[in-house]
């Protein structure tokens, strides 16, 4: 359902993202692990279509997401990590919005909101403007939003970000309950959120693929912290292991050998693709222009 091959962006001389392939196959929860600077948001970007590469390509069921846009569009729901609001809106006015702007016949697209409006959980803000909602609220809209048109693929960009732990145990449940049916990629930086949601993790570090497998394929002794210090910072950014007490002495005729030292990943702290319109993101054909262009533009400070 969701296939990348070598996807590669570049910003003028600075690496976002390097060579980058995988596949989702329907129903599969991915999370999309690394540390901020990775290249998270910019391979979100390059999926979905709002961001075009500077090599490789990204296909959605089939439909590659730069010559089959729209197509692709169908099927794909997209939560950017500042979702696609409009502030002056209220919810209810905001999903009818999204859904003429996606030609949903009219009795369908009525159904559709009463059925996102329940699963969100928005029946008690439907009226107030989306700019006076709290964080939480807010993602709740925007993941109503992309759900609207029942699309095959959801790709959510960072979808806990400045929730509360109640909200944050809210939105796993909608997303577990989602997974049923759907094929989900999400990105994120924080490894408890992976192992709670996750069928399988893929690890990003300076724009590279470091690991692609299952959470227990990525744990070392129960844990993720160490392989994930180790494949995104290298041993030198491990934390010291407690001093266990003086060594034994080698017995007589033992030949000490020199100690095995995993190199260093390489890292070099790079930022991701500058921030775009994200109301456009959500709006199929918007920003088709920019994704067509994909110049070398600067690269500004950011988080991935």
């Amino acid at each position: 359902m969701i296939e990348a091959v070598g996807l590669t962006k570049y910003f003028g001389p600075f690496v976002a993202v390097q060579d980058i392939s995988f596949s989702v196959p329907q129903g599969q929860i991915v999370a999309f692990l690394g540390p901020n600077g990775a290249g998270k948001t910019t391979m979100m970007r390059m999926m979905t279509g709002y961001l075009a590469p500077s090599a490789g390509s990204a296909a959605i069921a089939g439909f590659d997401v730069r010559r089959a846009r729209i197509d692709a569009a169908r099927l794909l729901g997209y939560l950017p990590e500042n979702g696609p609001l409009y502030p002056d809106m209220t919810p209810l006015d905001l999903l009818s919005f999204m859904g003429e702007a996606r030609q949903m016949p009219r009795p369908h697209l009525r159904q559709r909101i009463d059925e996102v409006i329940e699963l969100c959980g928005l029946a008690l803000v439907l009226e107030k403007p989306t700019g006076k909602l709290s964080k939480g609220y807010r993602q709740r809209v925007g993941l109503a939003q992309a759900l609207l048109h029942d699309p095959a693929v959801l790709i959510m960009d960072e979808p806990t970000a400045g929730l509360d732990p109640n909200q944050i145990r809210q939105f796993r449940e909608n997303i577990q309950r989602l997974g049923r049916t759907k094929t989900l990629l999400i990105s994120t930086h924080i490894l408890h959120e992976a192992e709670a949601v996750a069928d399988r993790v893929l690890l990003v570090n300076s724009g590279r693929l470091v690991f692609d497998g299952t959470i227990d394929d990525l744990k070392e002794d129960g844990s993720l912290e160490r392989p994930f210090y180790r494949l995104t910072a290298g041993e030198e950014g491990l934390p010291p292991v407690p001093d266990a007490g003086p060594a034994e002495p080698p017995d007589d005729g033992a030949e000490a050998g020199p100690s095995a030292v995993p190199a260093a990943a390489p890292s070099d702290g790079g930022t991701e693709a500058p921030a775009a319109d994200a109301a456009e993101a959500a709006v199929p054909g918007a920003g088709e222009e920019a994704a067509r262009s994909g110049g070398p533009e600067a690269a500004p400070p950011g988080a991935g």
